[in-house]
């Protein structure tokens, strides 16, 4: 295990396009808020949260680019995970990161950023896969 922190975090609230924690984060802003504090500095993407199209083809082209490798058990931390929240296979409109033991940190608009385990019935058959950054660290 790291020893990157994460309790800061927890209750930031969800603002749309989001990138600072006194203001808040969308989940793309929470996920390189999450890569910085280890010490990588992800590209830049906006994108409306509601708008579901264009954020699965963002999602879509970026895991099917070199920038991105799938990866699978053991889950290296941080790892990006790929989810599709209350829309059909095979968009992919949600993100988190995977932290370790099980869990992965994301951001709800009603919740802000929480904790949960990617094994849980609310989101194990909804985790869409998981992706390792290849990009060079600050």
């Amino acid at each position: 295990m790291c020893d990157v922190t994460y309790a800061d975090l927890i209750g930031v609230p969800f603002k749309n396009r989001g990138r600072d924690i006194r203001t808040g984060f969308d989940c793309y802003g929470l996920v390189m808020e999450i890569y910085r504090r280890h010490g990588m500095i992800l590209p830049e993407f906006t994108a409306d949260y509601d708008d579901c199209d264009k954020v699965s083809h963002i999602i879509h082209g970026q895991t099917q680019s070199d920038t991105w490798q799938p990866v699978s058990a053991p889950l290296p931390v941080p790892c990006v995970v790929a989810i599709r929240f209350g829309v059909p296979a095979p968009l992919v409109n949600h993100t988190g990161v995977y932290i370790g033991d099980g869990k992965f940190i994301h951001i709800r608009e009603k919740t802000g950023v929480c904790i949960e385990s990617i094994h849980s019935i609310a989101w194990k058959h909804v985790i869409a896969g998981f992706f390792m950054y290849k990009g060079s660290a600050v």
